[in-house]
């Protein structure tokens, strides 16, 4: 790693360990390279997997063939595979058209061009925040929905972009070789970062010697066993076209979400313009499906799956269970249940942005809650020791292996009880300075960080990105702001003890609200003016009192976070070792864990059983209508008033939701669902409660994929929105810059 890091990045590594791996950088080009045969470490192929109801002994269990998912990666996509489950053999430029019409929406979320005139579909809840960007005063958009009916009233949404893959290039040996120039495990990632960052810098600046809106980023595969340069292209000028009410969007709120059957209308449409102010020739654009996808037909997945651990051996699922998520989930539910009261008392006079994280935190609550009952089902960990057992077995059994990688694992599983001694400490600090934790904390720590590091010498223009990432984060209400301070607080105390001197430093006696109230009434980093005005002079010699609560904890959370990325560097070797063995028995036979990265995965329209009964591959407009009348139309069950009053013409019967086996995590939410030909037949939302430990074993007894039917989206635009002018676009690949032009291509209603 660089010497001096962003505030950014070294927050981050405070919570590394709650991924168990090395955070992704990013990868990828379509090739035709085969797939190698199917390896040892799999077994013979099989449509679903069926775990055992009751712990069996790591004997009697058997690694399945797709454990490690189907998040297939475009450099190694899997073509004798397609044909023998599918019956077709995809040709590159198949996959060059997938890869080109899929989009990655800003650092969150995937998305897609659905025509040639650059409109592009994504999921209601990663477009929640834009919605709120371009809301003007009096107006309502989350609550009401947007729609423009003309082209001239689309509306750009500032500092938004999308990002289209465009090419792909193996940069492995470069950054494996410069780190084999040094010794000891922080210089060797050092260098190699360093030599990333050099790549990247490289090709950027002759991509951008071609087209200045290309830039380039080193992605990271296999826990460090192979890095790509991915070339981008990046929009941005993106406006927003038409969203439905939130309530539309999540609809069934936290109750709903991560089950089946659903009844959720989570689309958004934006359109993306070029330099010259017009909407983009998109060249490479989903068609639309207007018959959709039936029972047992194959769908595809294209998007950026977030972070999975398939890859990970046991004692780091272990470690990532007795401590990352368990800690993780108890600061996570402290802030939930902040946000909650605070929610409640202020009804519908609640900020915007309080409410989107407040979703972000509940939506994290549910699927940590899920993954982590994941890793304390028994008979997940036996297949993944069953499966780890056998990789062991092969190294030593090859004598070109066993000497370099013999005692890897074994070198893995010590590492995690150095990393467990610090955990502890490490629970003082779970969120600390991030958007999820107290803005008034955060300022001082990035105060503090600005400071020491200018009285170093830091280069300015390093200290320049310091000072905006530290400027760029917005107020809290005060009501917040304190009761995320005393929770910290609280937070240190439990975890270092009440005798601790850093404790009795920053809490002076006083109670954790005490302290908070006190910051609240006097701390200029309650404000982001003040706070800006703060930075111009100097922080830590401010005189604030924030000031003497940062300079006690701050020195013990750089130490402890340093304590972890020395532990962290280690484990990233060591995986990257790991991964070079498999390569060596397997070769690329199994695709790597998500990253972030652009993938396709592949799975069949499939009910499962459930609760007792099954649940259907899809649903209808009728059970939004059960649902609403079977809840009394309360909160989150409640409707707006033009879908309590559909036209005529509105088919209740029109399929709304559907479930496929397809691959997905968090990250893919607003992927496209294709069919064989690549034509949109759903948009990707959501997994099951079931998928949750897919994170870890992919399974697909029940685990299902969630999208938005295409026909459902297609039914809601036409009668109920009277959204003509993306139906004229969508089905007909017409645009019209009006809605009137629109009718009248479509035939007056």
């Amino acid at each position: 790693m660089r010497p001096y890091l962003s505030l950014a990045i070294v927050l981050l590594i405070a919570l590394l360990y709650v991924a168990g791996c090395s955070t992704p950088r990013d990868v990828v080009e379509v090739t035709e390279r085969p797939v190698p045969p199917p390896s040892t470490e799999e077994t013979t192929p099989q449509a679903e997997e069926t775990p055992a109801p009751e712990p069996m002994p790591d004997a009697m269990v058997q690694p399945g063939r797709f454990d490690k998912g189907k998040m297939w990666t475009f450099d190694n996509p899997p073509l004798d595979y397609f044909q023998e489950v599918y019956g077709f053999r995809p040709d590159s430029t198949w996959f060059e058209h997938a890869r080109l019409g899929a989009l990655r929406f800003s650092t969150y979320c995937s998305a897609s061009f659905v025509s040639q005139t650059g409109l592009v579909m994504t999921n209601h809840h990663c477009g929640r925040e834009s919605i709120t960007e371009v809301t003007a005063s009096g107006e309502d958009l989350l609550q009401n929905g947007f729609y423009a009916q003309a082209l001239t009233e689309e509306r750009k949404v500032e500092d938004l972009y999308v990002d289209q893959l465009l090419s792909i290039s193996d940069v492995t040996r470069q950054i494996v070789r410069a780190g084999q120039a040094v010794r000891g495990d922080d210089e060797t990632t050092q260098v190699q970062s360093e030599k990333a960052e050099s790549i990247e810098q490289q090709m950027t600046a002759k991509a951008k010697g071609r087209d200045s809106t290309l830039y380039v980023e080193v992605v990271e595969l296999y826990n460090g066993g192979q890095f790509s340069a991915y070339t981008f292209k990046r929009y941005d000028d993106v406006r927003l076209v038409m969203a439905p009410e939130q309530q539309l969007g999540y609809y069934g709120g936290d109750d709903d979400n991560f089950t089946y059957p659903r009844y959720a209308l989570d689309m958004t449409f934006f359109r993306v313009y070029g330099k010259d102010g017009s909407p983009v020739n998109a060249e490479h654009f989903f068609k639309w499906s207007t018959t959709g996808a039936s029972a047992g037909d194959p769908v595809f997945v294209v998007g950026n799956p977030g972070s999975t651990s398939r890859l990970s051996t046991v004692s780091q699922l272990e470690f990532e269970r007795d401590y990352s998520l368990t800690q993780q989930l108890d600061a996570l539910q402290a802030r939930a249940d902040l946000m909650d009261a605070y929610l409640e008392a202020k009804g519908d006079e609640a900020e915007d942005e309080v409410e989107n994280t407040y979703f972000s935190i509940t939506n994290s609550i549910k699927s940590t809650t899920g993954e982590l009952g994941g890793l304390r089902d028994e008979s997940l960990i036996a297949q993944r020791a069953a499966s780890e057992n056998q990789l062991q077995a092969a190294i030593m059994d090859a004598d070109s292996l066993r000497a370099e990688y013999g005692d890897v694992l074994e070198s893995i599983a010590e590492l995690q009880l150095s990393k467990a001694s610090v955990a502890p400490k490490l629970e003082a600090f779970m969120l600390f300075g991030t958007q999820l934790g107290s803005r008034l904390m955060t300022r001082a720590l990035y105060g503090y960080y600005y400071d020491t590091l200018k009285r170093r010498g830091l280069p300015a223009d390093r200290l320049e990105e310091i000072k905006e990432e530290a400027l760029e984060l917005d107020d809290w209400p005060r009501a917040v702001e304190q009761g995320f301070i005393a929770q910290r607080l609280r937070e240190v105390q439990a975890a270092l003890g009440a005798n601790d001197p850093t404790t009795r430093r920053v809490l002076n006696g006083q109670s954790p609200d005490s302290v908070a109230a006190h910051l609240i009434e006097n701390s200029a980093l309650v404000d982001s003016a003040r706070y800006a005005k703060m930075f111009e002079t100097s922080y830590l010699n401010s005189g604030d009192p924030s000031v003497e609560i940062i300079e006690a904890l701050a020195p013990l959370y750089f130490q402890v976070a340093g304590q972890m990325q020395s532990f962290q560097n280690r484990e990233d070797l060591l995986n990257a070792q790991l991964a070079r063995a498999r390569f060596g028995l397997y070769g690329y036979s199994t695709p790597p864990d998500a990253s972030f990265s652009l993938r396709i995965a592949d799975g069949v329209v499939k009910g499962y059983e459930y609760n007792g009964t099954k649940a259907p591959p899809y649903t209808t407009f009728y059970g939004l209508y059960n649902d609403y009348y079977s809840y009394k139309g309360k909160e989150p069950w409640e409707l707006p008033e033009r879908w309590l009053h559909p036209p005529a013409t509105f088919d209740l019967s029109t399929p709304f939701n559907i479930v496929s086996t397809a691959d997905i995590t968090g990250g893919n939410s607003g992927s496209p669902l294709l069919n064989q030909n690549l034509e949109i037949v759903g948009l990707v939302f959501d997994g099951n409660i079931e998928s949750l430990p897919n994170t870890y074993l992919y399974r697909d007894t029940a685990a299902r994929t969630i999208s938005v039917d295409a026909r459902g989206i297609l039914e809601a635009l036409d009668d109920i929105y009277d959204a003509d002018r993306i139906v004229l676009e969508l089905t007909k690949g017409q645009m019209a810059n009006t809605e009137a032009e629109a009718d009248a291509a479509m035939g007056s209603r």
